[in-house]
C-alpha cells in the first residue's frame, strides 16, 4: 500500500464519538455528549422559514454562493455583537463556516506549521486538540484555575508561541469562565506576547448565572479570531458556524475555505438568518438558559446526594458541562469500564489533556437529560466510584500483607 500523509501518523478517532457509539444503546444513560437538548429545537419556526426561503428565494437559496457567507446573516451577527457584547464587528470581518469544527481546522491550516508551539488550556477541548494535532504542533498546557488560566504559568507558556487556543466563557470540558480581572490580564499577556489567540466563544449565550463579559478578542482583536456557532442556539444539525478576523488573517482565512468547500451551504444560512428575523430570538435563547439552568442545579443536587464527598465538581454559571475530580486512587478510564457495565456514560478526563494527564477527571453533560434521568444516572455512576474504591481498598491491602509476608 503507498503511503499516508506524515500527518495522519499518530491521528485517533474521536474519543466521545466512539463512547456515543455505546450510548446508541436507548437503556444506557449518557453524560457523554456535549449535545443540545432537542426541546430546545424551534421545529416548527424552523419549518415556517424553510417554507418562506423556499417559497421567496428558492433559486438563489439552491444556487452557489459567496465564500464569505449570506451577507443579511453576517449583517445579523455583528449586529448582536454590538448589542449583546458592545464590540464594533464589520460584517466584513465574519466568514461564514460549516461549524465551529471547520473553523478551527481552517484556522490550524492558517495559523500552525509542525513543531509551532500551540498553547492551549488543561484541560482542552478535545475537538480543537483533534483538530490542530493533524498539523503536528508542539502542545504546551497550561493550569485552569476557577477563574481562568494561570497566569504565571501562560506568561511562560506564551513566550516564543505561534497560538493560545482558548474557550473563555464555560469552558469545554471544564463548565469555567475567565473572570473579568482575568480576562484584561489575558489580553496584556497577549499584547507584550504578539501570539495569535483564537479564542472560541460556542457556549457563550448560555449563562444562565452571574453577568455577562465581553470576549477578550474585544481587548485585543489585532492577530485574535473569535469563534461562534448557532449549533448551541438554534440546532446543530445545521453546521454553521462562524469566525472574526481582521485584514490579512481573513484574507487568509477565506483562501483557505475556497480550497476546503467554496462556501457553507446557502440554503442553511438563509433559513437560519430567516429563522433570526421572524422570530423572538431573545426569548428562544432564555428558554434555553432557562432549562439548562434548571438541569444543571439537578445534577449539581443529585451529585451533593450521591457522590463521595471526596469528588470536587466544577459550579459553571452556563454552558453545558460539570467537570468533577476524583480522590486518590480512582480512574475515569477504569470506573468508565463499569459504569458502561451499569448503562450510564461519560467521558474520561485523560482525553482532554495533551499531556497524559488527567486520569483522575471526568466530564459530565447535563443538557441533554431530564431531571429524572439525571438522578438515576448519578446514582449508578455513585456506586460505580464506591465499587471502584471498594476494589482499590482490597488491592492495596492484599498488596501490604503480601509484603508483610
Amino acid at each position: 500500500m503507498p503511503k499516508f500523509a506524515e500527518r495522519m501518523q499518530g491521528a485517533q478517532r474521536s474519543f466521545i464519538r466512539e463512547i456515543l457509539k455505546v450510548t446508541a444503546d436507548p437503556s444506557v444513560i449518557s453524560f457523554a455528549g456535549g449535545l443540545p437538548n432537542p426541546e430546545s429545537f424551534p421545529v416548527a419556526a424552523i419549518a415556517a422559514a424553510a417554507q418562506a426561503v423556499l417559497a421567496e428565494s428558492g433559486a438563489a437559496a439552491l444556487q452557489y454562493s459567496t465564500t464569505e457567507g449570506y451577507l443579511p446573516l453576517r449583517q445579523w451577527i455583528a449586529a448582536r455583537y454590538k448589542t449583546k457584547k458592545g464590540m464594533d464587528v464589520d460584517p466584513g470581518d465574519i466568514l461564514i463556516t460549516t461549524g465551529s469544527q471547520q473553523a478551527l481546522d481552517l484556522a490550524a491550516k492558517v495559523l500552525i506549521n509542525a513543531g509551532d508551539p500551540v498553547v492551549i488550556e488543561k484541560p482542552g477541548y478535545l475537538g480543537a486538540i483533534q483538530a490542530f494535532s493533524l498539523f503536528r504542533p508542539a502542545w504546551r498546557s497550561v493550569p485552569l484555575l476557577d477563574d481562568g488560566p494561570d497566569l504565571d504559568a501562560l506568561d511562560a507558556a506564551l513566550a516564543g508561541a505561534q497560538l493560545f487556543y482558548a474557550v473563555t466563557s464555560f469552558q469545554n470540558p471544564s463548565g469555567l469562565s475567565y473572570s473579568e480581572d482575568k480576562r484584561a490580564a489575558v489580553a496584556a499577556l497577549l499584547r507584550r506576547h504578539d501570539c495569535f489567540f483564537l479564542e472560541d466563544d460556542p457556549y457563550g449565550e448560555l449563562r444562565f448565572a452571574g453577568r455577562d463579559l465581553p470576549p477578550v478578542y474585544a481587548q485585543r482583536p489585532e492577530n485574535s479570531l473569535l469563534l461562534g456557532t448557532f449549533s448551541k442556539i438554534a440546532a446543530p444539525g445545521f453546521r454553521l458556524g462562524w469566525i472574526v478576523a481582521q485584514g490579512e488573517i481573513m484574507e487568509r482565512l477565506v483562501i483557505a475555505k475556497q480550497a476546503a468547500d467554496l462556501h457553507t451551504g446557502s440554503l442553511d444560512q438563509m433559513l437560519v438568518e430567516r429563522f433570526l428575523r421572524d422570530n423572538d430570538f431573545e426569548a428562544h435563547v432564555e428558554r434555553i438558559r432557562t432549562l439548562y439552568g434548571g438541569q444543571c442545579r439537578a445534577m449539581q443536587a443529585s451529585i451533593a446526594r450521591h457522590f463521595p464527598k471526596d469528588v470536587h465538581v466544577t459550579a459553571p454559571e452556563g454552558g453545558m458541562f460539570l467537570w468533577a475530580t476524583l480522590p486518590d486512587g480512582l480512574s475515569s478510564l477504569k470506573l468508565l469500564k463499569l459504569a458502561v457495565e451499569q448503562k450510564v456514560a461519560f467521558v474520561p478526563g485523560a482525553a482532554f489533556h495533551v499531556d497524559g494527564s488527567g486520569d483522575k477527571t471526568l466530564r459530565l453533560n447535563y443538557s441533554n437529560a431530564d431531571e429524572a434521568t439525571i438522578e438515576e444516572g448519578i446514582r449508578r455512576l455513585a456506586r460505580c466510584m464506591e465499587t471502584c474504591r471498594s476494589a482499590g481498598g482490597r488491592a492495596e491491602a492484599e498488596m501490604q500483607h503480601g509484603c508483610q509476608d
